[in-house]
């Protein structure tokens, strides 16, 4: 029987994935699998002016066990009309190639706007990528001389490492192509190689290859002529077609070149920066004496021998792992933000250790929690510890620009964070490439909703009439689920800082970030845990600007510095207003379902805060803790250990597993694991969900339990709870630190409401809350609140009165529209001499009369003009005059107007601020909803348990967790407060443009009432929007 015909061996050269935004239509890991499944020998990532996709790919083919090639594709353009546009593909050989083909991607990317390059041949030399191959892809509209041309410089520049790369992909003139090639080829003595242009792994992702080019052209798919490929051929085809379409020389070259490429991530050395460390010391000294000096300051009595134990212990494991480097390099950063006195604090598994603790990056105290320092740092692991540090969002720039004026734009970049299509956004860039008019785009997207998930909502096609069966919808869907994910843009993480000794940039490209005085590197954080980089994060925490501004009005009113350290602790009365759920406002337990918590769990004392914020969680919920923890809390069951061993790990928690932390201890004490096992395991915990790898623990879990005499089912229930961690399970470290920013919240707004206010104020956008919301809770609670005015207010709110009981003054910076600048000439020009008119005002602020209409709108220039109608009648007769005629006097008679109306001034306030400080409209309404006999939130707190009722009040708060199967809930306000409602699934689905498109929303329903915790479960809803007429709401929608 004969043998059949070999098949080639083949190593795919040229392949972009979809980190070549809006060209690939394929992730690196689809391309890695298809080549392994293809039988390829190797597979050259080689994205465009780009390494964003190579750490996916290369983590992807570590897997797959196919050897990966590093590279990345440029177009040379055409300096003038003799030559023509090509592309040349660059390969790294080795550590060396690599490092110069990322500086060179540098170069060009730091010259240009963000997400754009421009290369001539002016622009690089074959000397500058020593250790990189080259292979020249012309485009088939050059002539012979222009290749010539383009060869001979090839030639020149990668002399003995540059290959012609040939491309056939069945087009008429294939054969006449390859015929040039060889004649090019025989010209220059550059060997001919296959390449395949791969855009895709498998052809049936033409089409969205195809909506890809009309997305990137702007245009319908009907209007792209010959900018669409014209075939599928550009995939990663089998080793029989590639038989059929290439000559066997050209096949075989693809494998001497990717011989010649051996380099891979694995190769890459991360080296801390050395700045940090003094002349005379080494990093080990000098932590070790920064550590010391720190206890001798957190413990002026003397440190506690078990407290010098695990100082020792972290200092030999910091050293033995060489991680001395990084911790002096987050001691500095925040030595430097309090040298400035931003506030800021260390959080996540920092807190587990004692040295963050004595080097002041965290404040928690490890002797008052059960710490795992395993869970911070590991040998089994042996990787950087994830140390985060949050600062007052409205400052962290200072420490930004510290970082990158201290190691330099060479040494320091952001990381990047990926933007991928959402399917709004899908859905808007497939229906435009397909041809949809705008408006049906338009109105498609907008039915879908934040909890919508990533599936396209399908009853949005039969609300809008259009069937589903039809070939342009169907494609519509099809393509838009293929998109979802897909990467659009690099933009920059929140705050992760990448430092280095040596060049950052031949580790990985560096690139402008959209920001001004920003630069970001294209690897995300993902990128960076797999490659081994050093990654520390300099995070923005609203609530840390809104405490610091808080602390500074207590201290002007006490008339001394009033710090984070001068809040009591364990304050009864701050206890007896969080018990009460009467936390609008306050860090981490302002939220519906951590306000609905607090009066079952009654937190009184800090660690009940550290409890408080962990237990509300998807992990907790999904664990099915909540619930055994509540009822052992309120003693409605025993509090029970399964053995001695475990309540030494449960006991802080009542014997239900609460922290990650917990889970670790759980593994450890009942079945074996090793402190690095454990930490394997809350690692798979974590992404077990995205990658799977948690299957792997049950038998050790549950057998090794087994082994050491727990029931089958306990170990069982074990397991299942370590799953439902896998939805964000909480560590205690974690929840310690930010249970510091409650208590320290919830103390100002309970002993100083005012400063309390004025400080939310002043660090919106935050929390949960308009600046209407938080203004009525705190009137509500008797805090006297001024409106904005010319003659008083500051750029941002402040207090007056001091130091008798403080009111608040509303600020400039409310008045929407008013530019920044304007109102601090306002504050200057006020300070040298108070205005006598509102003509006065204009001129010397020198206000345009735009903004004075902005200011009459807001009513803030009562002083001057009396009320609202004369403040803007005066406003609109006001013009700058020329320069000339600045100081010529005005002599004309007043027109005295009538007041307006207080529902017109309500009108105005919710229209220039955001909010008013009269009458709450749903109290203007109430004549007019008495008809409906709907009852106000004062009323409803006075309902008995199971009650058919009806109730309205303006939607400010629309949220469905994940965790919640479908069911919204809305918070409503009335005058006398606010009304939580529970919107199951079936009545969302039944009732879902009312339920979002409401702004007045009457509701009817069973009240519910436990204790002091009560909801409104909704079982039919109706729009009152109409009763709003011109006022201005919105609510604030969150998963």
């Amino acid at each position: 029987m004969p043998t059949p015909y070999p098949l080639p061996d083949y190593a795919e050269l040229r392949c972009i994935s979809n980190f070549t935004f809006l060209r690939g239509a394929s992730r690196p890991e689809e391309l890695v699998e298809r080549a392994k499944a293809l039988g390829y020998r190797a597979l050259a990532i080689t994205d465009e002016c780009s390494m964003a996709g190579v750490v996916r790919a290369h983590v992807a083919a570590k897997q797959a066990g196919l050897s990966l090639v590093l590279g990345a594709q440029f177009l040379v353009q055409a300096r003038h009309g003799d030559e023509a546009p090509f592309t040349l593909v660059l390969l790294a050989c080795n550590l060396h190639g690599y490092g110069n083909l990322c500086a060179f991607i540098t170069q060009l990317r730091r010259a240009s706007e963000k997400g754009t390059y421009r290369l001539t041949l002016d622009g690089m030399a074959g000397s500058d990528l020593r250790d990189c191959l080259a292979l020249l892809c012309p485009e088939r509209s050059a002539s012979a001389a222009q290749l010539e041309s383009m060869g001979r410089w090839a030639l020149a520049q990668f002399t003995g490492r540059c290959w012609i790369g040939v491309e056939q992909i069945r087009r008429l003139d294939d054969e006449l192509w390859l015929h040039r090639m060889r004649e090019l080829s025989a010209l220059t003595a550059l060997p001919l190689v296959a390449v395949g242009d791969v855009h895709m792994h498998v052809r049936s992702r033409k089409p969205l290859q195809d909506v890809l080019t009309a997305t990137r052209l702007g245009q319908p798919l009907t209007e792209c002529g010959h900018a669409l490929q014209r075939s599928a051929e550009r995939h990663l085809r089998s080793r029989v077609r590639l038989a059929q379409t290439f000559s066997a020389d050209l096949l075989a070259e693809t494998l001497q070149v990717a011989k010649r490429c051996s380099f891979s991530l694995d190769e890459l050395r991360y080296q801390y920066p050395d700045e940090v460390v003094p002349p005379g010391h080494t990093a080990a000294s000098y932590l070790r004496q920064a550590v010391y000096e720190g206890a001798g300051r957190r413990w002026p009595a003397g440190i506690p021998t078990k407290v010098q134990e695990q100082i020792e212990h972290e200092l030999d494991l910091i050293c033995e792992l060489h991680y001395e480097a990084y911790f002096l390099t987050v001691y500095d950063i925040v030595a430097f933000a309090r040298s400035r006195h931003i506030l800021c604090q260390g959080r996540g598994s920092a807190a587990n250790s004692v040295v963050c603790y004595c080097l002041g990056v965290t404040e928690v105290d490890p002797a008052r929690m059960s710490v795992l320092f395993e869970r911070f740092i590991s040998r089994e692991r042996n990787e950087p510890p994830d140390i985060d540090i949050d600062f007052e969002h409205q400052r962290r720039e200072e420490v930004i620009q510290y970082l990158y004026s201290k190691y330099g734009r060479d040494r320091a970049a952001l990381t990047a964070a990926v933007a991928t299509y959402r399917p709004r956004s899908a859905i808007r860039d497939v229906g435009k490439a397909l041809g949809f008019d705008l408006a049906t785009v338009d109105a498609i997207a907008k039915g879908q909703q934040w909890f919508d998930g990533k599936q396209v909502r399908l009853e949005r096609f039969d609300e809008l009439g259009m069937e589903t069966g039809s070939l342009a919808v169907r494609q519509l869907i099809a393509l838009t689920g293929q998109l979802i994910g897909f990467p659009r843009h690099l933009s920059q993480h929140t705050g992760g800082f990448v430092l280095t000794r040596d060049l950052l940039c031949r580790m990985v490209p560096v690139e402008n970030a959209s920001m001004p005085e920003r630069t970001v590197i294209q690897w995300d954080k993902d990128d960076l845990d797999a490659a081994g980089l050093l990654k520390v994060d300099v995070l923005a925490l609203g609530m840390l600007s809104a405490i610091r501004r808080a602390l500074d009005f207590i201290g002007l009113r006490r008339s001394y510095d009033f710090g984070m350290q001068d809040i009591p602790a364990e304050d009864g009365a701050t206890y007896d207003m969080i018990c009460k759920a009467d936390t609008v406002g306050v860090f981490q337990i302002e939220s519906r379902a951590q306000m609905s918590m607090l009066p079952r769990h009654k937190p009184r004392c800090f660690y009940d805060l550290v409890i408080q914020v962990a237990i509300v969680r998807p992990g907790p919920i999904q664990g099915g803790m909540v619930h055994p923890y509540l009822n052992r809390r309120q003693g409605r069951e025993p509090v029970t250990y399964p053995s001695k061993d475990l309540e030494l790990a449960l006991g802080r928690t009542l014997g239900v597993p609460v922290f990650q932390e917990q889970v670790m201890q759980v593994a450890m004490l009942a079945a074996g694991f090793t402190p690095g096992e454990a930490d394997g395991l809350r690692r798979s915990m974590a992404a077990w969900k995205r990658k799977g790898g948690l299957e792997k623990y049950y038998s050790k879990i549950v057998d090794g339990m087994a082994a050491r005499g727990y029931e089958q089912a306990f170990a069982e229930s074990i397991f299942e709870q370590i799953k439902g961690f896998s939805e964000y399970g909480f560590p205690e470290s974690h929840s310690a630190s930010f249970a510091l920013l409650v208590y320290a919240s919830s103390w100002i707004k309970c002993h100083e409401p005012a400063a309390f206010l004025a400080a939310l104020l002043n660090s919106q956008p935050l929390g949960f809350y308009s600046a209407s919301q938080l203004v009525q809770d705190a009137r509500r609670h008797g805090a006297l609140v001024r409106a904005v005015d010319v003659m008083y207010s500051d750029v941002e709110s402040s207090l007056e009165d001091l130091p008798d009981t403080p009111a608040v003054r509303l600020g400039l910076h409310l008045v929407h529209g008013l530019r920044s600048a304007s109102a601090e000439r306002i504050v200057l020009e006020r300070a040298k001499a108070p205005f006598d008119s509102a003509e006065d005002l204009a001129r010397r602020a020198r206000l345009e009369q735009p903004e004075m209409q902005k200011l009459a709108a807001a009513g803030a220039l009562h002083s001057l003009a009396g009320h609202r109608r004369q403040q803007v009648w005066e406003a609109a007769a006001l013009h700058v005059p020329p320069k000339l005629l600045q100081d010529a006097p005005i002599d004309e008679d007043d027109l005295e107007l009538a007041p307006a109306p207080e529902g017109e001034e309500v009108l105005w306030d919710y229209r220039a601020t955001g909010l008013t400080l009269r009458s709450h409209p749903m109290a203007l309404l109430r004549p007019r909803l008495e008809r409906y006999r709907l009852k106000t939130s004062e009323e409803l707190r006075r309902t008995p348990n199971g009650r058919t009722v009806r109730t309205a009040g303006i939607v400010t708060v629309r949220q469905q967790p994940q965790t919640a199967n479908g069911t919204i809930f809305v918070s409503i306000e009335d005058e006398h407060g606010a009304t939580q409602i529970i919107v199951w699934r079936a009545v969302r689905e039944a009732q879902r443009q009312v339920l979002l498109g409401a702004r007045l929303l009457a509701i009817q329903g069973r009240w519910q009432r436990e204790g002091e915790v009560c909801n409104l479960i909704a079982e039919k809803l109706a729009d009152l929007t109409p009763l709003l007429g011109r006022l201005a709401t919105e609510s604030r929608d969150f998963r």
